[in-house]
């Protein structure tokens, strides 16, 4: 039997998960502030072999396995295990990215033969549609390639946006993340319960607003993704019931040779109910179908790692 009480067992383990936190988030802010000090390529190749070495040690390479072989019943063990060897290469790179922010979306509309971005005459017409049409929307993008290029997009092309995004859990990492992404990134709103308020105020005022939409939320509507049931943000349909305008998805492709392609895709429709409103599970699941077909082109670039279906 211990001779320590339960409340001091709760003190101690609070306070050891406090500091475990403090030392992590200590770590990211010195780690991010000592990568920009090296090359922005050599870094990411560098960090993707580290990942491609660590990865398959953590139990998210189990996650991710069991994640892919039910998405492609069809493929075999060896490609399974290719594609999650793409997974930590990209995941790697995009932790090397993420320290040069300011640096990594470099596209000159003057001279795009002289860029690292690629972007077709197709997604340059509908970029300059948004950016002209005075008209607010709704741009969503999943965690593909590098998923912080859109909103640095955004802002280098004066696309007026207000992003959603997660805070970090830990502090340190929170700070210092912000202030990277604050460089580059325009109007960034924290997810959490005034979001829907002010994002529903921003498509008001005329601004764009974009998010992330590929990850599991409980208590979020069902959606059928990759053949399975499972649960998605509905925030996106349901700001657009709010305010009605057009819905486009944005995605990054990672190519050879440390560059990359940006594609803006056609409108997409919103579902309706039978009086004519947005149908917030239907118009749901018409953006969740975009991001499937998306990974299913590039599955080695998204990120197969958490549990998306429960």
């Amino acid at each position: 039997m211990s001779l320590i009480p339960l409340r001091t067992k709760l003190v101690i383990r609070q306070a050891v998960k406090s500091l475990g936190a403090s030392a992590v988030g200590g770590l990211t802010v010195g780690m991010l502030r000592t990568t920009r000090y090296f090359d922005p390529q050599k870094t990411a190749d560098r960090f993707a072999r580290i990942a491609q070495w660590i990865g398959p040690k953590l139990r998210e390479q189990r996650i991710g396995r069991d994640n892919l072989t039910r998405a492609f019943p069809e493929k075999s063990p060896e490609e399974i295990e290719t594609i999650l060897a793409g997974v930590w290469d990209n995941l790697g790179r995009v932790g090397a990215e993420f320290a040069h922010l300011d640096k990594i979306w470099d596209y000159d509309e003057a001279h795009p033969e002289r860029s690292r971005i690629e972007l077709s005459p197709r997604t340059h017409e509908l970029f300059h549609q948004l950016r002209l049409d005075g008209k607010p929307a709704l741009i969503f993008a999943s965690h593909l390639a590098n998923w912080e290029m859109p909103a640095l997009a955004a802002v280098a092309h004066k696309l007026d946006t207000a992003i959603l995004y997660r805070r970090p859990n830990i502090a340190a990492a929170d700070r210092i993340i912000q202030e990277m992404r604050q460089v580059k990134m325009g109007t960034l709103v924290p997810a959490g319960r005034d979001a829907p308020l002010r994002l529903g105020e921003a498509l008001k005022n005329g601004q764009h607003v974009a998010m992330l939409v590929d990850q599991y939320l409980t208590g979020g509507v069902e959606v059928t993704f990759f053949g399975r049931k499972t649960r998605a943000n509905p925030m996106l349909a349901r700001l657009l019931r709010q305010v009605e305008c057009p819905v486009h998805g944005v995605r990054i492709i990672r190519l050879p040779g440390n560059r990359f392609r940006a594609e803006l895709s056609e409108e997409v429709k919103p579902v309706r109910t039978a009086d004519g409103q947005i149908d917030i599970q239907g118009t749901t699941q018409a953006v969740t179908n975009v991001v499937e077909s998306w990974i299913r082109e590039y599955p080695e670039q998204w990120l197969w790692l958490h549990r998306r279906w429960r």
